[in-house]
């Protein structure tokens, strides 16, 4: 088999576009993999809640990523402020739905699929037991200053001051 050299190749990233019908919208056909990395971990780090995802913000932030790195919409800082009613605008005069019917469908469901992907593996993970020793390690530095306050706080005049209340309020027996 004879070898080729990859320059020999001549290849390029393909930047191929899609019109939306009866609209100036145009969508990408490929994102560059550094870009759809980006998207995920965006979409889910303001997606989640606690340790968990909310799976309507997900939804959400998905396709408002979507429509950030796949078309040629701009908006202004202000827009953007107030995503929810940016979605919801999008959503209810269908131009999300365009977007994706105008994506290449697999471009759109492997994205759609690393989501879920990720979010099935963060979740899995979460429960073992190295993420909960890693955590406990996490946490460790700052509970045990937490820990260090409450001692170099403590006064043990007002530690006294209870006891003595306690006792008295028991009769003046030994508190036990």
């Amino acid at each position: 088999m004879t070898k080729v050299t990859y320059s020999s190749l001549k290849l390029k990233i393909k930047e191929e576009n899609k019109k939306v019908e009866n609209t100036d919208i145009e969508v990408q056909q490929y994102l560059p993999i550094q870009d759809k990395i980006d998207l995920i971990d965006i979409t889910l780090q303001k997606a989640k809640e606690g340790v968990l995802y909310n799976p309507i913000k997900v939804d959400m932030f998905f396709h408002l990523n979507l429509i950030y790195l796949y078309t040629n919409i701009t908006f202004t800082d202000k827009q953007r402020e107030d995503e929810y009613k940016l979605y919801d605008t999008l959503q209810s005069n269908g131009i999300i739905n365009q977007i994706i019917a105008a994506m290449d469908e697999n471009e759109y469901n492997g994205l759609l699929n690393m989501v879920n992907e990720k979010i099935e593996n963060e979740l899995r993970y979460s429960t073992t037991t190295a993420a909960i020793i890693s955590k406990f390690i996490d946490e460790l530095p700052e509970r045990a200053e937490a820990a260090k306050q409450i001692v170099d706080n403590f006064d043990q005049n007002k530690y006294q001051a209870v006891v003595d209340f306690a006792k008295a309020a028991n009769g003046g027996r030994e508190i036990e």
